[in-house]
């Protein structure tokens, strides 16, 4: 016989299951599926919504699995930002995330998700703590923003940044050479292994080395080894880069500070496909695919007869330039909310990013780009003692970029936006492709009305 409690857990039971099938229909009817987490981020709900998005019985196919295997360990890992976000009880709105399901093909989505323990109705099923609502991205408005992507720990929402992924993904059959540019700290790295994970030898190694961290003779030995007794401490043979890079991609940080003599050599390498150690006439044959990255203009090095120009070609088969921070504002926030997530977590802490340190974030010019940003949050975790990251929190060079460019300077800062010269282009772009709306104008910039104003007065743009 059934007990009086058992009736009414079993009514509580019916209700909570009408009650998420109700609110997964109101998402249906907008092309949204509904994902439920429980507290440990496992999948406990999913609204047949999925199954338009990833086809016929795809939300059954991830009831009870964790949401990372599902949604990807860059959001929903251990230290991932949206996770974390979550725990904190903040809401993330419009990120990117792929979905992943055996058997199936991936779908990029847009993703929302909040924590709902506070506001969680009685008649909810009470495993039930994060709510995530997902819709393809395909199914957006053209004028709608696109979402935060993540992309092989890359993250962004720029067109520049949207381009660049996508055109990643369009090599990913490709072994050609290529050469990354662009200002230290933006990046090159990250884009040198996302090629060889999204490249046939993604199964083989990753070698980095750094051409600018050692001198000519130490560094001929570092790329191509060396035998026992080729120079005084050589006292065992050694394998250099290239042969450990064997079947996978060897990345050249710094290419263009080689020496005259090693470019030489280097260009034999990709000529001839060999190379010899130090100290011993036989050549070894590399099948190494080669990743370069520098931040020098090398154009201009030719030029100056610093760089061989055949060498730059050779290296130059696909050419990739990374945008500097400050040429894609739109991307500070997304950045400053998944760094902030990892950093902060490695300390076990979870912490929120007050609009004040946000607006000082997006006003500075970040001379050293995303390096810089994490050094910065580095910084502001540390010395932060609430919950709440503020402005006061941030390093002064970012909290005086507010100020006057001589105060800022005068304070160890730098001024909002960049030289007078590129930002008097810079500004008139956008002004008048905005048709001299300041507000419009700023927002386009990623800067302050003030800021905006006060930088057209300083390069006489002001009417």
């Amino acid at each position: 016989m059934t007990s009086i409690a058992d009736r009414d857990a079993q009514i509580q039971q019916q209700l909570s299951e009408h009650f998420v099938d109700a609110v997964s229909g109101l998402f249906e009817c907008m092309g949204r599926a509904l994902i439920c987490l429980d507290r440990d981020f496992q999948v406990v709900h999913v609204s047949g919504g999925l199954d338009t998005i990833a086809g016929a019985g795809a939300h059954e196919q991830i009831i009870g699995l964790p949401v990372e295997r599902v949604l990807g360990s860059e959001l929903f890992g251990v230290q991932g930002s949206m996770r974390q976000a979550l725990i904190a009880g903040e809401r993330r709105e419009g990120w990117g995330a792929s979905l992943t399901i055996e058997g199936r093909a991936p779908q990029l989505l847009s993703v929302t998700a909040a924590s709902v323990e506070r506001v969680r109705s009685s008649l909810c099923d009470p495993r039930v703590i994060y709510m995530v609502v997902v819709r393809s991205i395909a199914s957006a408005p053209p004028t709608e923003e696109p979402p935060v992507r993540f992309f092989a720990g890359m993250t962004g929402r720029s067109p520049a940044m949207l381009r660049m992924f996508n055109f990643i993904s369009s090599l990913a059959e490709s072994e050609a050479t290529v050469l990354i540019t662009g200002e230290s700290g933006t990046g090159k790295e990250l884009v040198a292994r996302a090629l060889h994970l999204d490249s046939p030898r993604r199964s083989g190694p990753f070698v980095a080395v750094n051409c600018g961290a050692l001198p000519g003779e130490l560094l001929e030995s570092e790329l191509f080894g060396h035998v026992r007794g080729a120079f005084t401490g050589a006292v065992r043979d050694r394998r250099g880069r290239f042969d450990m890079a064997r079947g996978g991609t060897l990345f050249l940080d710094e290419v263009g500070d080689l020496t005259l003599a090693l470019q030489v050599k280097l260009l034999r390498v990709l000529q001839e496909r060999t190379f010899e150690r130090v100290g011993e006439s036989v050549s070894t044959h590399t099948d190494a695919r080669i990743i370069a990255a520098t931040n020098r203009d090398l154009q201009r090095d030719i030029r100056d007869g610093r760089f061989r120009e055949d060498l730059y070609y050779r290296l130059r088969v696909v050419p990739i330039t990374l945008p500097p921070l400050r040429d894609r504002r739109e991307d500070i926030e997304p950045l400053a909310l998944h760094l902030l997530a990892r950093v902060a977590g490695r300390q076990g802490r979870s912490l929120l990013l007050s609009p004040d340190a946000l607006r000082a974030m997006l006003e500075y010019s970040w001379p050293g780009n995303v390096r810089e940003l994490e050094n910065a949050l580095e910084y502001a975790v540390a010395v932060c003692r609430g919950q709440t990251i503020h402005d006061s929190d941030l390093p002064v060079e970012v909290r005086d970029s507010r100020l006057a460019p001589e105060e800022a300077l005068a304070s160890g800062g730098a001024p909002p936006l960049g030289d007078d010269e590129q930002d008097r282009e810079r500004l008139l772009r956008a002004l008048e492709g905005h048709r001299w709306n300041r507000v419009e104008a700023a927002r386009a910039l990623g800067i302050s009305r003030t800021t905006l104003w006060r930088r057209m007065r300083e390069l006489g743009l002001a009417t």
